[in-house]
Parts: C-alpha cells; sequence; structure tokens
C-alpha cells in the first residue's frame, strides 16, 4: 500500500499546571462523578489582629466517572506498593500517634471519650 501526503500533523502544547500540597483530601460521588477535593489549609499570622487566626484554603477538585476512578484505584494501589517495597512500609508519624494518644488521653478524664481528634483537621 502506498502511504499518502494526507497524513495531518497535530501540534499541541501541554500545560501542566501548578504543584499542590494537599494536607487533607475529601471524596464525594454521585451516581455520575467521583470527586477528589484536595486541600491546602495554611494559618497565617495577622500582627494587627489577634483575636483570630486567619487561615487561607485552596482547593483542587478532580471529577472523575467511576470507571476511570476505580481505574485510578488500582493504579495508586499499585504505586504504594511499589513505594513500600523500595523504601519501607508507610507508618503513621510519630508525632501525630503522640497527639492522639494525648487526645484519648484528654478525652478519658474530662469524661469526653471517643470524641478526641484522630488526625489534625482545620475545617472538618
Amino acid at each position: 500500500m502506498e502511504s499518502k501526503d494526507n497524513d495531518k500533523k497535530v501540534k499541541f502544547d501541554i500545560d501542566n499546571g501548578q504543584v499542590f500540597f494537599a494536607d487533607e483530601v475529601g471524596i464525594i460521588h454521585n451516581p455520575l462523578k467521583i470527586m477528589l477535593d484536595f486541600r491546602s489549609v495554611t494559618p497565617r499570622i495577622d500582627v494587627r489582629n489577634q483575636d483570630y487566626q486567619p487561615l487561607v484554603l485552596k482547593h483542587n477538585v478532580i471529577m472523575m466517572d467511576p470507571y476511570t476512578a476505580k481505574t485510578f484505584l488500582d493504579i495508586f494501589r499499585q504505586n504504594i506498593a511499589n513505594y513500600e517495597k523500595q523504601f519501607g512500609k508507610i507508618t503513621k508519624p510519630e508525632a501525630l500517634r503522640r497527639m492522639e494518644k494525648k487526645n484519648k488521653k484528654d478525652a478519658k478524664s474530662s469524661g469526653k471519650a471517643g470524641k478526641q481528634e484522630k488526625a489534625p483537621a482545620y475545617l472538618g
């Protein structure tokens, strides 16, 4: 078969976006979409007003159809397994374990057992 010069060439640009560090992630869904809401919460210091601590909250939301989300989950699990194989098991940081232990002790002594914070969160 002969090749003709009718092949179209395509030029495209890639916009890689900005790097985003997420402190928290929320996941919600409806029948058609699964939404990952990545959040970055940064406390700010306002020397003019000491009555409150301002927080800056940034969101990056990723929406996927359920099939793509499930495929993502499979790929993510495999990548975590590869990471742990190469670098060792991922464990909860010692500072977080101490905070949870302290919260549990504080809740017990105040009679509010079961209501301690399990992980740091600024807005829930």
